[in-house]
C-alpha cells in the first residue's frame, strides 16, 4: 500500500510535501488500475463483499476505499474538532488492512486507500474514475429508513455519477 511521491514538475516547482504557507499537501489520488472497487462509508467490510469482488475481478486487482467522515458546515470554517481523530483513522486503517489481506489471500492484488471527506459520494466517484474500474461494490450499513432518506442512497448516487459503463451494487454489512 505504498504510493509513489508526486512528481515535482507537476507541482509547478513547489516542494512536494509543503505548500507556500507550510501546510501539508494532500496525497494525490492513487491511479493503479483495478477491475473492482470496494467502497465503504467507514463501516467494516463484510466477507460477502470480498467474495463478490473476487468473483467479479477474475484475478485482476481490487481496490478498497474507506471514508473517514469529516463533519462540518458548508461555510468552510476550519475546526479541528470536526476532523477524524487518530483513533478513527486507526480504525479505518485496520478495516483496509483486513480487506486487502483477504483479497490477497483470495488470489488477487489489492490496493487500499483511506480518504477523509465531507462528501463520500464525490470521493468514491473520483476514486472509481481514477482507477478505471468496471464494478463498484458499496458496503451499506444497516440503518433505519428515516436516516437513509436524510443522508441519501449512496448506491444510487454513485450509479448516477459513474454512468452505465460501471456496475454499482450494494451489500449490507
Amino acid at each position: 500500500m505504498t504510493l509513489a511521491p508526486p512528481d515535482p514538475a507537476t507541482l509547478g516547482g513547489a516542494h512536494p510535501i509543503r505548500t507556500k504557507f507550510g501546510r501539508r499537501k494532500f496525497d494525490s489520488q492513487p491511479t493503479q488500475a483495478a477491475a473492482v472497487l470496494i467502497a465503504s462509508n467507514g463501516v467494516a467490510i463484510p466477507k460477502a463483499a470480498i467474495r463478490q469482488a473476487l468473483t467479479l475481478a477474475q484475478g485482476e486487482p481490487i481496490a478498497v476505499v474507506t471514508i473517514a467522515r469529516i463533519y462540518g458546515s458548508q461555510l468552510g470554517l476550519p475546526n479541528p474538532g470536526l476532523l477524524p481523530t487518530k483513533k478513527e483513522m486507526a480504525e479505518q486503517r485496520t478495516i483496509v488492512e483486513k480487506a486487502v489481506a483477504a483479497i490477497e489471500k483470495g488470489g488477487s492484488a489489492g490496493w487500499g486507500q483511506i480518504a477523509a471527506s465531507r462528501k463520500p459520494g464525490k470521493t468514491m466517484t473520483q476514486a472509481a474514475e481514477a482507477r478505471r474500474v468496471r464494478h463498484v461494490i458499496v458496503v451499506r450499513p444497516e440503518q433505519v429508513r428515516w436516516r437513509q432518506v436524510v443522508e441519501g442512497d449512496l448506491v444510487k448516487e454513485l450509479a448516477r455519477k459513474l454512468g452505465t459503463s460501471v456496475q454499482v451494487e450494494g451489500i449490507y454489512s
